[in-house]
Protein backbone atom coordinates (compact mmCIF):
# COMPACT_ATOMS: atom_id res chain seq x y z
CA UNK A 1 0.00 0.00 0.00
CA UNK A 2 1.43 3.56 -1.24
CA UNK A 3 2.76 5.63 1.62
CA UNK A 4 0.68 8.50 2.50
CA UNK A 5 4.11 10.79 1.84
CA UNK A 6 3.27 12.38 -1.49
CA UNK A 7 6.12 11.75 -4.17
CA UNK A 8 7.22 15.36 -4.17
CA UNK A 9 8.45 14.81 -0.56
CA UNK A 10 10.93 13.23 -2.73
CA UNK A 11 11.99 15.92 -5.26
CA UNK A 12 14.92 17.55 -3.56
CA UNK A 13 16.52 13.88 -3.29
CA UNK A 14 15.31 13.44 -7.18
CA UNK A 15 16.90 16.54 -8.20
CA UNK A 16 20.49 16.29 -6.60
CA UNK A 17 20.80 12.55 -8.24
CA UNK A 18 19.82 14.13 -10.99
CA UNK A 19 22.43 17.06 -11.09
CA UNK A 20 24.64 13.93 -9.72
CA UNK A 21 23.90 12.66 -12.88
CA UNK A 22 24.14 15.24 -15.25
CA UNK A 23 27.23 17.11 -14.27
CA UNK A 24 29.47 14.11 -12.94
CA UNK A 25 28.53 10.44 -14.63
CA UNK A 26 27.34 11.55 -18.06
CA UNK A 27 30.09 14.29 -18.77
CA UNK A 28 32.80 11.57 -18.02
CA UNK A 29 31.51 9.67 -21.11
CA UNK A 30 32.88 12.68 -23.37
CA UNK A 31 36.17 12.63 -21.75
CA UNK A 32 38.10 10.38 -20.09
CA UNK A 33 35.92 7.92 -20.86
CA UNK A 34 35.89 8.50 -24.39
CA UNK A 35 38.30 6.68 -27.30
CA UNK A 36 38.31 9.03 -30.18
CA UNK A 37 40.56 6.62 -32.13
CA UNK A 38 37.46 3.87 -31.95
CA UNK A 39 35.05 6.19 -32.03
CA UNK A 40 33.32 4.34 -28.87
CA UNK A 41 33.16 4.63 -25.21
CA UNK A 42 35.96 2.71 -22.87
CA UNK A 43 34.38 -0.49 -21.86
CA UNK A 44 35.23 0.64 -18.21
CA UNK A 45 36.79 2.81 -15.60
CA UNK A 46 38.19 2.90 -12.60
CA UNK A 47 36.09 3.18 -9.84
CA UNK A 48 38.06 5.62 -7.92
CA UNK A 49 40.45 7.68 -10.14
CA UNK A 50 37.81 7.54 -13.04
CA UNK A 51 40.57 6.94 -15.34
CA UNK A 52 39.63 4.39 -18.54
CA UNK A 53 40.82 0.88 -18.07
CA UNK A 54 42.74 -0.72 -20.23
CA UNK A 55 40.12 -2.57 -23.07
CA UNK A 56 40.62 -5.95 -24.09
CA UNK A 57 36.88 -5.68 -26.32
CA UNK A 58 34.27 -3.85 -27.17
CA UNK A 59 30.54 -4.47 -26.87
CA UNK A 60 28.00 -3.29 -29.36
CA UNK A 61 25.44 -3.59 -26.50
CA UNK A 62 27.68 -1.25 -24.52
CA UNK A 63 27.86 1.08 -28.01
CA UNK A 64 24.07 0.70 -28.10
CA UNK A 65 23.81 2.29 -24.47
CA UNK A 66 25.79 5.18 -24.50
CA UNK A 67 23.77 6.01 -28.12
CA UNK A 68 20.82 5.69 -26.11
CA UNK A 69 22.10 7.87 -22.57
CA UNK A 70 23.40 10.26 -25.37
CA UNK A 71 20.50 10.73 -27.39
CA UNK A 72 17.92 11.18 -24.02
CA UNK A 73 20.20 13.83 -22.78
CA UNK A 74 19.49 17.40 -23.27
CA UNK A 75 22.04 19.44 -25.09
CA UNK A 76 23.99 20.08 -28.16
CA UNK A 77 27.27 18.14 -27.01
CA UNK A 78 24.89 15.43 -26.05
CA UNK A 79 23.33 15.42 -29.56
CA UNK A 80 26.65 15.48 -31.40
CA UNK A 81 28.15 12.64 -29.01
CA UNK A 82 24.94 9.98 -30.24
CA UNK A 83 26.01 11.20 -33.69
CA UNK A 84 29.32 9.98 -33.75
CA UNK A 85 28.01 6.56 -31.69
CA UNK A 86 25.26 6.08 -34.05
CA UNK A 87 27.92 6.13 -36.78
CA UNK A 88 30.53 4.20 -35.01
CA UNK A 89 27.73 1.38 -33.86
CA UNK A 90 27.27 0.95 -37.56
CA UNK A 91 31.12 1.14 -38.71
CA UNK A 92 32.07 -1.20 -36.11
CA UNK A 93 29.67 -3.77 -35.39
CA UNK A 94 27.77 -4.74 -38.71
CA UNK A 95 28.35 -8.10 -39.76
CA UNK A 96 28.44 -7.56 -43.22
CA UNK A 97 28.84 -11.07 -44.49
CA UNK A 98 25.87 -12.64 -42.13
CA UNK A 99 24.00 -9.14 -41.18
CA UNK A 100 22.85 -8.74 -37.98
CA UNK A 101 25.70 -7.53 -35.50
CA UNK A 102 29.09 -8.65 -33.91
CA UNK A 103 28.62 -8.87 -29.88
CA UNK A 104 32.02 -7.53 -29.80
CA UNK A 105 35.47 -6.03 -31.26
CA UNK A 106 39.24 -6.30 -29.78
CA UNK A 107 40.85 -3.32 -28.66
CA UNK A 108 41.97 -2.76 -32.34
CA UNK A 109 38.62 -2.97 -33.94
CA UNK A 110 38.39 -6.12 -35.63
CA UNK A 111 35.74 -8.34 -34.69
CA UNK A 112 36.53 -10.64 -31.71
CA UNK A 113 33.39 -12.49 -30.69
CA UNK A 114 30.80 -12.69 -33.78
CA UNK A 115 27.97 -14.18 -31.94
CA UNK A 116 24.53 -13.40 -32.88
CA UNK A 117 23.12 -12.30 -29.30
CA UNK A 118 19.26 -11.62 -28.59
CA UNK A 119 20.79 -8.92 -25.92
CA UNK A 120 22.50 -6.73 -28.32
CA UNK A 121 20.11 -6.73 -30.88
CA UNK A 122 17.41 -5.65 -29.26
CA UNK A 123 19.74 -2.61 -27.55
CA UNK A 124 20.60 -2.00 -31.12
CA UNK A 125 16.74 -1.54 -31.57
CA UNK A 126 16.56 0.69 -28.55
CA UNK A 127 19.04 2.72 -29.16
CA UNK A 128 18.01 3.36 -33.03
CA UNK A 129 14.38 4.12 -31.44
CA UNK A 130 15.93 6.87 -29.08
CA UNK A 131 17.90 8.19 -31.73
CA UNK A 132 15.63 8.25 -34.54
CA UNK A 133 13.15 10.44 -31.96
CA UNK A 134 15.89 12.71 -31.15
CA UNK A 135 17.52 13.31 -34.68
CA UNK A 136 14.61 12.22 -37.22
CA UNK A 137 17.27 10.70 -39.04
CA UNK A 138 16.16 8.25 -41.45
CA UNK A 139 19.16 5.58 -41.60
CA UNK A 140 18.01 5.13 -37.62
CA UNK A 141 14.37 3.91 -38.59
CA UNK A 142 15.86 1.84 -40.99
CA UNK A 143 18.19 -0.25 -39.19
CA UNK A 144 15.69 -0.10 -36.15
CA UNK A 145 13.33 -1.86 -38.43
CA UNK A 146 15.99 -4.17 -40.66
CA UNK A 147 17.40 -5.40 -37.08
CA UNK A 148 13.48 -6.41 -35.39
CA UNK A 149 13.14 -8.08 -38.79
CA UNK A 150 16.07 -10.22 -38.01
CA UNK A 151 15.22 -11.02 -34.14
CA UNK A 152 11.39 -12.26 -35.64
CA UNK A 153 13.04 -14.17 -38.37
CA UNK A 154 16.26 -15.51 -36.68
CA UNK A 155 15.73 -15.82 -32.69
CA UNK A 156 12.19 -17.00 -32.82
CA UNK A 157 11.79 -20.25 -32.62
CA UNK A 158 8.99 -22.35 -34.40
CA UNK A 159 7.30 -22.36 -30.61
CA UNK A 160 7.44 -18.99 -30.29
CA UNK A 161 10.13 -18.35 -27.84
CA UNK A 162 13.35 -16.77 -28.43
CA UNK A 163 17.05 -18.13 -28.39
CA UNK A 164 19.43 -15.82 -26.46
CA UNK A 165 22.40 -16.84 -28.76
CA UNK A 166 23.13 -18.18 -32.11
CA UNK A 167 26.30 -18.79 -34.49
CA UNK A 168 27.56 -15.68 -36.58
CA UNK A 169 26.00 -17.58 -39.49
CA UNK A 170 22.84 -17.96 -37.75
CA UNK A 171 22.78 -22.14 -37.81
CA UNK A 172 23.67 -23.13 -34.63
CA UNK A 173 22.04 -22.14 -31.39
CA UNK A 174 24.90 -21.05 -28.56
CA UNK A 175 22.84 -20.56 -25.65
CA UNK A 176 18.49 -21.53 -25.49
CA UNK A 177 15.82 -19.24 -23.58
CA UNK A 178 16.39 -17.05 -21.14
CA UNK A 179 14.21 -14.41 -20.06
CA UNK A 180 16.71 -11.23 -19.65
CA UNK A 181 16.93 -10.54 -23.84
CA UNK A 182 13.01 -10.64 -23.79
CA UNK A 183 12.67 -8.60 -21.21
CA UNK A 184 15.04 -6.07 -23.06
CA UNK A 185 13.58 -7.02 -26.57
CA UNK A 186 10.24 -6.09 -24.54
CA UNK A 187 11.92 -2.90 -23.75
CA UNK A 188 12.75 -2.05 -27.24
CA UNK A 189 9.70 -3.05 -29.04
CA UNK A 190 7.96 -0.11 -27.06
CA UNK A 191 10.29 2.49 -27.62
CA UNK A 192 10.30 1.74 -31.65
CA UNK A 193 6.54 1.49 -31.30
CA UNK A 194 6.78 4.42 -30.51
CA UNK A 195 8.54 6.31 -33.18
CA UNK A 196 7.91 3.50 -35.96
CA UNK A 197 5.25 0.81 -36.97
CA UNK A 198 3.38 0.55 -34.14
CA UNK A 199 0.65 -1.67 -34.80
CA UNK A 200 3.30 -4.45 -35.89
CA UNK A 201 5.56 -3.91 -32.78
CA UNK A 202 2.31 -3.94 -30.42
CA UNK A 203 1.26 -6.95 -31.96
CA UNK A 204 4.93 -8.68 -31.47
CA UNK A 205 4.80 -6.77 -27.78
CA UNK A 206 1.43 -8.70 -26.78
CA UNK A 207 3.19 -12.07 -28.15
CA UNK A 208 6.13 -11.61 -26.54
CA UNK A 209 4.40 -11.11 -23.44
CA UNK A 210 2.07 -13.75 -23.27
CA UNK A 211 5.51 -16.46 -24.23
CA UNK A 212 7.21 -14.87 -20.97
CA UNK A 213 4.37 -15.77 -18.85
CA UNK A 214 3.71 -19.37 -20.44
CA UNK A 215 7.85 -19.93 -20.50
CA UNK A 216 9.06 -18.02 -17.16
CA UNK A 217 6.04 -17.23 -14.85
CA UNK A 218 6.67 -18.81 -11.61
CA UNK A 219 3.08 -19.16 -9.97
CA UNK A 220 3.71 -19.18 -6.66
CA UNK A 221 5.49 -16.02 -6.14
CA UNK A 222 4.01 -14.29 -9.65
CA UNK A 223 7.87 -13.95 -10.43
CA UNK A 224 9.25 -14.22 -13.65
CA UNK A 225 12.28 -16.26 -13.36
CA UNK A 226 15.54 -16.17 -14.92
CA UNK A 227 15.52 -19.67 -16.93
CA UNK A 228 12.70 -21.41 -18.65
CA UNK A 229 10.49 -23.44 -15.67
CA UNK A 230 12.02 -26.13 -14.09
CA UNK A 231 15.49 -25.26 -15.28
CA UNK A 232 17.70 -26.75 -11.90
CA UNK A 233 18.72 -23.96 -9.86
CA UNK A 234 16.49 -21.71 -11.37
CA UNK A 235 16.22 -18.03 -9.54
CA UNK A 236 14.86 -15.15 -9.26
CA UNK A 237 16.25 -11.16 -9.55
CA UNK A 238 14.05 -8.45 -7.92
CA UNK A 239 15.40 -5.96 -9.83
CA UNK A 240 14.31 -7.88 -13.14
CA UNK A 241 10.55 -7.51 -11.28
CA UNK A 242 11.01 -4.11 -10.98
CA UNK A 243 11.93 -3.58 -14.23
CA UNK A 244 9.26 -5.68 -15.70
CA UNK A 245 6.56 -4.05 -13.92
CA UNK A 246 7.51 -0.35 -15.19
CA UNK A 247 7.78 -1.61 -18.92
CA UNK A 248 4.25 -3.18 -18.48
CA UNK A 249 3.06 0.19 -16.93
CA UNK A 250 4.20 2.39 -19.49
CA UNK A 251 2.11 0.38 -21.71
CA UNK A 252 -1.40 -0.36 -20.11
CA UNK A 253 -3.33 -0.37 -23.42
CA UNK A 254 -0.74 -2.65 -25.32
CA UNK A 255 -0.66 -5.21 -22.59
CA UNK A 256 -4.33 -5.33 -20.72
CA UNK A 257 -5.39 -8.53 -20.29
CA UNK A 258 -2.47 -10.63 -20.24
CA UNK A 259 -1.47 -12.69 -17.96
CA UNK A 260 1.81 -11.01 -17.05
CA UNK A 261 0.38 -7.75 -16.69
CA UNK A 262 -2.07 -9.26 -14.12
CA UNK A 263 0.40 -10.67 -12.06
CA UNK A 264 3.34 -8.54 -12.13
CA UNK A 265 1.97 -5.92 -9.42
CA UNK A 266 2.02 -8.91 -6.79
CA UNK A 267 5.11 -10.39 -8.01
CA UNK A 268 6.91 -7.13 -7.59
CA UNK A 269 5.28 -7.04 -4.22
CA UNK A 270 6.64 -10.15 -3.34
CA UNK A 271 10.08 -9.32 -4.82
CA UNK A 272 10.05 -6.63 -2.60
CA UNK A 273 9.35 -8.27 0.74
CA UNK A 274 11.93 -10.85 0.15
CA UNK A 275 14.74 -9.10 -1.71
CA UNK A 276 14.61 -5.48 -0.31
CA UNK A 277 16.90 -5.39 2.92
CA UNK A 278 15.23 -3.39 5.83
CA UNK A 279 18.11 -1.75 7.17
CA UNK A 280 19.40 -0.19 4.24
CA UNK A 281 16.53 -0.24 1.31
CA UNK A 282 19.31 -2.26 -0.83
CA UNK A 283 18.43 -4.43 -3.88
CA UNK A 284 19.65 -8.32 -3.37
CA UNK A 285 21.32 -9.68 -6.34
CA UNK A 286 18.96 -12.94 -6.52
CA UNK A 287 16.44 -15.11 -4.69
CA UNK A 288 15.94 -18.70 -4.88
CA UNK A 289 12.40 -19.79 -5.77
CA UNK A 290 10.74 -20.10 -2.17
CA UNK A 291 12.25 -16.64 -1.67
CA UNK A 292 15.52 -16.89 0.07
CA UNK A 293 18.71 -14.60 -0.93
CA UNK A 294 20.57 -16.92 -2.88
CA UNK A 295 23.23 -13.66 -4.12
CA UNK A 296 23.38 -11.10 -1.06
CA UNK A 297 25.55 -8.51 -3.77
CA UNK A 298 23.76 -5.11 -4.16
CA UNK A 299 24.63 -4.21 -7.91
CA UNK A 300 23.59 -0.55 -8.65
CA UNK A 301 21.84 -1.53 -11.39
CA UNK A 302 18.76 -3.26 -8.88
CA UNK A 303 18.66 0.56 -6.90
CA UNK A 304 17.71 2.54 -9.85
CA UNK A 305 15.09 -0.27 -11.33
CA UNK A 306 13.47 -0.32 -7.64
CA UNK A 307 13.37 3.86 -7.69
CA UNK A 308 11.87 3.77 -10.92
CA UNK A 309 9.71 1.18 -9.26
CA UNK A 310 8.51 2.74 -5.95
CA UNK A 311 8.11 6.10 -7.92
CA UNK A 312 5.60 4.22 -10.29
CA UNK A 313 3.41 3.01 -7.53
CA UNK A 314 3.47 6.25 -5.65
CA UNK A 315 4.90 5.33 -1.85
CA UNK A 316 6.48 8.67 -1.38
CA UNK A 317 7.68 7.23 1.96
CA UNK A 318 9.99 4.36 0.98
CA UNK A 319 11.09 6.36 -2.01
CA UNK A 320 12.57 9.19 0.07
CA UNK A 321 13.91 6.26 2.05
CA UNK A 322 15.36 4.48 -1.04
CA UNK A 323 16.87 7.38 -2.80
CA UNK A 324 19.27 8.84 0.50
CA UNK A 325 20.36 5.31 0.67
CA UNK A 326 21.09 5.41 -3.21
CA UNK A 327 22.84 8.64 -2.94
CA UNK A 328 24.77 7.78 0.56
CA UNK A 329 25.60 4.29 -0.12
CA UNK A 330 26.50 4.07 -4.10
CA UNK A 331 26.96 7.32 -5.33
CA UNK A 332 30.15 9.53 -5.30
CA UNK A 333 32.12 12.45 -6.37
CA UNK A 334 33.78 10.64 -9.33
CA UNK A 335 30.82 8.23 -10.15
CA UNK A 336 29.32 5.26 -8.39
CA UNK A 337 30.06 2.20 -6.90
CA UNK A 338 28.86 -0.76 -9.33
CA UNK A 339 28.29 -3.42 -6.80
CA UNK A 340 28.33 -4.13 -2.34
CA UNK A 341 28.58 -6.73 -0.60
CA UNK A 342 26.08 -7.30 2.40
CA UNK A 343 28.26 -5.37 4.51
CA UNK A 344 28.76 -2.26 2.28
CA UNK A 345 32.16 -3.08 0.95
CA UNK A 346 32.96 -2.13 -3.04
CA UNK A 347 33.28 -5.90 -4.44
CA UNK A 348 33.48 -4.86 -8.00
CA UNK A 349 35.96 -1.43 -8.23
CA UNK A 350 35.22 -0.11 -11.92
CA UNK A 351 32.29 1.56 -13.48
CA UNK A 352 30.99 0.11 -16.78
CA UNK A 353 30.09 1.85 -19.69
CA UNK A 354 26.85 0.30 -19.39
CA UNK A 355 25.55 1.43 -16.01
CA UNK A 356 24.29 4.73 -17.53
CA UNK A 357 21.84 3.85 -19.05
CA UNK A 358 20.25 2.91 -15.77
CA UNK A 359 20.46 5.92 -13.85
CA UNK A 360 19.00 7.35 -17.20
CA UNK A 361 15.87 4.86 -17.15
CA UNK A 362 15.58 4.81 -13.66
CA UNK A 363 16.00 8.79 -12.77
CA UNK A 364 13.68 9.47 -15.50
CA UNK A 365 10.26 8.05 -13.34
CA UNK A 366 11.03 10.66 -10.26
CA UNK A 367 9.39 13.35 -9.28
Amino acid sequence: MPSALPLSAAAPLAAALRQHYAEIILPVWQQAGWNGALGLAHESLDGVTGAALPDTRYRAMACARQLYVHAVAPGAAAAAHAATLFASLQQRFRNPQDGGWYYSIDAAGAPLDTTQDLYTHAFVVFACAAWLARSQNPEARELLLATAQNIEAQFRRADGHYVAALSADWRAVLRGPEQNPVMHLTEAYLAAAAVAEPAWFAQQLRRVVQGVADLYLHAPALCVAEAPLGTPSNRIEPGHQFEWFALLDSAPDVFAGLELEAAIARGAAWARHHGVRADTHAVVAALDLDGAVRDPVERVWAQTEYTRYLALIGDGHALTAQLGALRARFLHARGWHECLDAAGQVVRPDMPATTPYHFATGYAALP
